[in-house]
């Protein structure tokens, strides 16, 4: 499912137009998206957590080349889904 998709069956399920479905989830979105850039933890209840986790420096080995190198940490977001969302799938 695109985006597209995703914003058309939510503006059905709710009865909103898609241009405000569109807006609210652009908004929710860019919510999200300053709350993890502030490293905060973002708890959807019975859906999961969206969190920020430190990735550690690693050595790499570019394959064409044989040539190591070492990457440095950095922060990337993560999903830990909850376990009624993980129940669902069984």
């Amino acid at each position: 499912m695109n985006n597209k998709e995703f914003i058309s069956k939510l503006a059905k399920n709710t009865g909103f137009s898609s241009s405000k479905t569109t807006a609210d989830v652009e908004t929710l979105v860019s919510v999200m998206i300053e709350r993890l850039k502030e490293n905060d933890q973002i708890n959807i209840s019975g859906f999961g957590v969206f969190e920020v986790k430190m990735r550690r420096e690693r050595v790499s080995v570019n394959p064409k080349t044989g040539q190591r190198m070492l990457i440095p940490p950095k922060l990337v977001p993560a999903f830990r889904p909850s376990s009624k969302l993980k129940d669902k799938f069984k």
